[in-house]
């Protein structure tokens, strides 16, 4: 195996080291898993600078990519969740679902390494052969956009959180020629064109207004990424039709999995019209999150510009997680956005989705401290709340 992630400034604190040491499976080496204790230490990377951004801060009418490369020397060794963990922690039927689904990945930029690290990362895990395949903007294979290091992390975190919840799906990349707003959501109508049923975003910012009918082709299911910045809402995850996903800390005791609130997962109210689906009190506009998965300290393979094995955070894990999730289900005709999650029964909720009973988000507005629309478990609006959404997938019935 090659090398650790090359980082742009080493670690400070040595509490952001035992994040990096958040789990592992049964195709990893040991590793030791996170605790509830432990979870709150590094709850806000900003803070206590425990990772930072692929992508540079974005600018009016561009998409800021949403991984988080986590500042840790951890050598060649593999460390972080793996595909293991996905699939026993959402209780996934990850080696019998998913044949013949199409989920596609738009991103910006060009990773020239993708092919070959999502070879390895598979192989590693024990994974079979990917069905892959690259396209460009325009829905060609080959005449790729320049490469750009930040969003070819970006790119490698999220074919392999695809492959990690649903293997046997065909999975494609389209590469926008740039992270504007204009090239992303044409490359976003692109991935529809071509065959794909699910598409998930790990990027977001504003300024995609008029262009929003990119996501709004009957029976396709769009995720995006809620953001890492605490309480929030971007585009394009806050428009109706799009999968809101935020994010959590996953802990692992003995063979038991838990999960609490990722701090600075996006979520709350936004500025888009509220849908006629969603009936909580506190929120007059679209509420968001729809759901939610682990979103700290994951285990990828990136040769470009890293120098392999790495550790990851951001809701840019969680949402090619699900993608993989909804790949599993098969179901994508009968979806329309989170309309599905939030008009579920209150039995349905418990089967299919994991509640999430803990923690809360960064940076809450005082006029919703204390609620649902940023703390976990309050009870106020039954299991739901801002950061996390209904919950985790618990299988794949609600999908």
């Amino acid at each position: 195996m090659n090398g650790s992630f090359k980082l742009a400034a080493p670690l400070a604190m040595a509490l952001a080291v035992a994040a990096c040491n958040a789990g592992g499976s049964s195709g990893m080496v040991p590793t030791t898993g996170q605790s509830a204790a432990s979870t709150q230490a590094y709850s806000d990377w900003k803070v206590t600078g425990s990772a930072r951004r692929a992508c540079p801060d974005a600018r009016p009418g561009v998409e800021e990519c949403d991984a988080l490369v986590i500042n840790s020397q951890i050598g060649p060794a593999v460390s972080g969740w793996g595909p293991a963990d996905f699939q026993a922690a959402y209780d996934l039927p990850s080696s019998s679902k998913g044949g013949g689904q199409i989920v596609a990945v738009v991103d910006a930029f060009d990773n020239p390494n993708v092919a070959s690290d999502l070879a390895v990362y598979r192989s590693n895990f024990g994974l079979p052969t990917a069905n892959f395949t690259k396209y460009n903007q325009e829905g060609k294979i080959g005449d790729y956009p320049k490469g750009d290091p930040g969003w070819g992390t970006e790119i490698d975190l999220d074919v392999q959180m695809v492959s990690a919840t649903c293997p046997n799906c065909t999975i494609y990349l389209v590469e926008a020629k740039t992270n504007s707003s204009k090239n992303l959501y044409a490359a976003e109508k692109e991935a529809v064109k071509l065959g794909a049923t699910v598409v998930t975003n790990s990027w977001g910012g504003g300024g995609g207004g008029s262009t929003r009918g990119a996501f709004n082709t009957a029976g396709i299911v769009y995720l995006a990424s809620a953001g890492d910045s605490g309480y929030g809402m971007q585009d394009p995850a806050d428009y109706q039709t799009v999968v809101s996903v935020g994010g959590t800390l996953l802990s692992k005791s003995s063979s038991a999995y838990s999960e609490r609130v990722w701090p600075s997962s996006g979520g709350g109210c936004s500025k888009i019209a509220k849908p006629s689906w969603q009936t909580d009190p506190k929120c007059k506009k679209r509420t968001g999150n729809d759901v939610s998965a682990v979103a700290w300290g994951v285990a990828i393979y990136d040769t470009y510009p890293n120098g392999g094995w790495g550790t990851v955070g951001g809701t840019s894990v969680s949402s090619p997680l699900v993608a993989g999730v909804y790949g599993l289900a098969g179901n994508s005709g009968s979806q329309d956005g989170g309309k599905v999650l939030w008009t579920l029964s209150k039995k349905q909720l418990k089967s299919g989705l994991n509640a999430i009973n803990n923690g809360q988000v960064s940076g809450c507005p005082s006029q919703y401290a204390g609620t649902y629309i940023c703390v976990a478990g309050t009870g106020e609006f039954g299991t739901y709340s801002g950061p996390t959404g209904w919950g985790s997938p618990h299988g794949i019935s609600a999908f």
